[in-house]
């Protein structure tokens, strides 16, 4: 006998009376299969006939929600209720997501691994790299990145810190490999590169050759976020050592080392540099989130340890920063804006990225500080989530509310623009960061900023707030859950047997593409599993914080600083392949007429080459454009040109190569 065809959902959009009996018998199973499944601990191929007919395949979701408004409109509020509930109730059953525990109890160990076999000196692709050195892939060409990069290095040593600190591997093998890499970074802070001394912007180098030697060639630098997560790291490792009794070593060799990038990062905040794709010149929401978070854990840290002389400076600047950060946000498009320039949507992962890497669950949703749960970061996830539905192939057919796999950001032309492990890895992560939050205060809130994002989970839901008793946070919370759920299985669809992480995995077909075993793929995967566990960290000092009412510069030594404004330099200029234009001035945030120094302007709308920087507000100033080709640099015809800030606000200029 053939197998009866599984009804369509569509169906339930016909008459009221067939709809309702449908619906009734649905519940019936719903809950029959629920009681045995609580009771049995069973799954059964009943219950995935179940799942498949009451809607937990991602294409049905969208028809869906017609189910669920019928019974919004509904005349009577306690059937409502009731449905709800039990849909609910339904939904808590089948959100164990088998599969998802399975690939990740698999994955997991395979991950760490991974991430282990990439650091040196005993790693076992770490290709001969320096111990506490990790290479970012052993991939080394197309493309080539065996390299260590200091943001990719601090996001990994931050998970392997937390796993120590935390008390999930207390192996004598994990703690030399930590010590290892304390000593790697105070000799890289060490080492004079391109992009200058310790003393005089080296600490902005993104990348050094794995033998801890500068890397010379032609590059986006600086990147000023590397210097931000490296202290955030350590502190996480200083404040366990200070837990243990181990005061000492915290002030003798971890101090030195944190207080060289906390400085950098308190007088260089608000300098232009390049984003964490390498990519773009200019302010970036990515670097300015982690650099206001290790600026107050950094101040916290100083005070406990008593370097009270650079606590009011950090402390400043950190108000300074978090002031800036709030300009990122465009409210017409519900999203916050990954760079200040660059000439893109500004729909990127840098975002989703900032708000993990930012995570502190005491501050519950906080908007400010860009948490998980606030209503603007939820509403930036979903635009950003949104705006790859249709561009790659393996979206196509899956339903505008269901998961889907997502790339850097929709522009992306790097290897042809591919979704990357990571940045999948990061969305499912900012909603079990949410759920950890919501689940410990008890209860959701839902704002006119964030309506549309809990809107695709619950059509019917209102803004208001949902205590954890109700049938509708139940229902919504699922539903997240289930969606974070669904993105993890997304990664586990296109992850290999072996489970090897790429970078990136094809936007057509799904099969691995570019640097393989990248090690921050690996890495994310670890951090994720975290949050899916519930696994709270420590605060950072998130709660409780204003904006302050006015914006500051930064200054040397973290001291305090006078208001700036933001002014985009756009300057038209044709160039041979291989030829760049830079921006240099009488500013010390425009490198003194430095040529060496000079600013790389981004070619993302050539011929108009752009950047945007960071100025004293009501300032003078002079300035001129640069050509480097080859070696050669060629200044602007004379004379220098002129300009005075804004008091307040931002401004464009809008030149002609002389």
């Amino acid at each position: 006998m053939a197998r009866p065809t599984r009804p369509e959902l569509s169906e339930f959009a016909g008459p009221s009376r067939k709809r309702s009996k449908v619906l009734g018998v649905i519940l019936s199973i719903c809950l029959l299969i629920s009681y045995f499944v609580f009771f049995s601990r069973m799954i059964t191929l009943t219950t995935r006939f179940a799942i498949d007919l009451v809607l937990f395949k991602a294409q049905k979701l969208g028809q869906w929600k017609d189910i669920l408004m019928w019974f919004h409109n509904s005349p009577q509020p306690t059937m409502r209720f009731i449905v709800l509930t039990a849909f609910a109730f339904c939904a808590t059953v089948f959100s164990q997501s088998p599969q998802v525990d399975s690939f990740l109890a698999t994955q997991g160990p395979i991950a760490k691994a991974g991430m282990l076999a990439n650091i040196g000196p005993s790693g076992s692709k770490s290709s001969g790299a320096k111990a506490g050195i990790v290479i970012a892939s052993p991939s080394s060409s197309n493309p080539n990145y065996l390299f260590t990069w200091t943001r990719d290095s601090s996001l990994v040593y931050k998970t392997v810190i937390d796993q120590y600190t935390r008390g999930e591997d207390t192996s004598a093998s994990l703690r030399t490999t930590i010590d290892q890499f304390v000593s790697s970074q105070a000799a890289l802070q060490q080492v004079s590169n391109p992009s200058g001394t310790v003393s005089s912007g080296g600490l902005g180098e993104p990348k050094f050759n794995v033998d801890m030697s500068a890397f010379t060639g032609a590059w986006g630098r600086p990147q000023r976020d590397g210097p931000a997560l490296r202290a955030t790291a350590l502190i996480t490792y200083a404040n366990w050592l200070i837990a243990n009794s181990n005061t000492s070593y915290v002030t003798s060799i971890l101090w030195p080392i944190l207080k060289l990038d906390l400085d950098y990062v308190a007088s260089s905040w608000n300098f232009t540099g390049f984003d964490l794709w390498e990519e773009v010149s200019s302010s970036s929401y990515f670097t300015s989130a982690v650099q206001h978070r290790a600026l107050r854990e950094g101040a916290t840290l100083a005070t406990k340890i008593g370097q009270t002389s650079v606590v009011s400076g950090y402390a400043t600047q950190a108000n300074n920063v978090l002031c800036f950060m709030q300009s990122y946000w465009n409210p017409a498009g519900g999203y916050m804006t990954a760079n200040t320039g660059g000439g893109r949507s500004g729909r990127d992962a840098n975002t989703a990225l900032a708000s993990i890497h930012t995570f502190d669950a005491s501050a519950g949703c906080d908007s400010v500080t860009f948490q998980p749960c606030s209503d603007k970061a939820l509403s930036s996830l979903k635009v950003y989530v949104d705006s790859f539905r249709s561009i790659y192939a393996i979206n196509s057919g899956i339903s505008a509310n269901a998961a889907v796999a997502t790339g850097r950001y929709p522009e992306d032309s790097y290897f042809s623009g591919n979704p990357w492990y990571l940045t999948t890895l990061a969305v499912a992560e900012q909603l079990y960061d949410a759920l950890i939050v919501w689940n410990r205060q008890g209860s959701l809130n839902v704002t006119t900023t964030s309506l549309a994002f809990f809107q695709q989970f619950l059509p019917s839901v209102t803004v208001g707030t949902y205590a954890s008793t109700t049938a509708t946070f139940a229902a919504v919370t699922d539903a997240v859950k289930n969606f974070a759920d669904g993105t993890v299985a997304i990664v586990a669809k296109y992850t290999p047997a072996n489970g090897g992480l790429s970078e990136q995995y094809s936007k057509s077909n799904g099969v691995p593409t570019s640097a393989t075993d990248l090690t921050w793929s690996y890495a994310s995967t670890l951090t994720a599993i975290a949050a899916r566990n519930g696994v709270v960290l420590s605060g950072w000092g998130a709660q409780g914080l204003t904006v302050p009412s006015t914006c500051g510069g930064g200054s040397s030594g973290g001291g305090g600083g006078s208001a700036t404004v933001q002014v985009t330099f756009d300057v038209k200029a044709t160039t041979v392949f291989g030829e760049n234009i830079y921006l240099t001035g009488s500013l010390p945030q425009l490198q003194n007429w430095s040529p060496d120094n000079a600013m790389l302007m981004s070619a993302e709308n050539y011929p108009t080459w752009s950047i945007t920087v960071s100025l004293p507000a009501s300032t003078t100033f002079q300035y001129k454009y640069v050509r480097k080709f080859n070696g050669a640099v060629t200044w602007e015809a004379d004379p220098n040109m002129s300009n005075t800030t804004p008091s307040s606000g931002a401004s464009t200029l809008n030149d002609i190569w002389r």
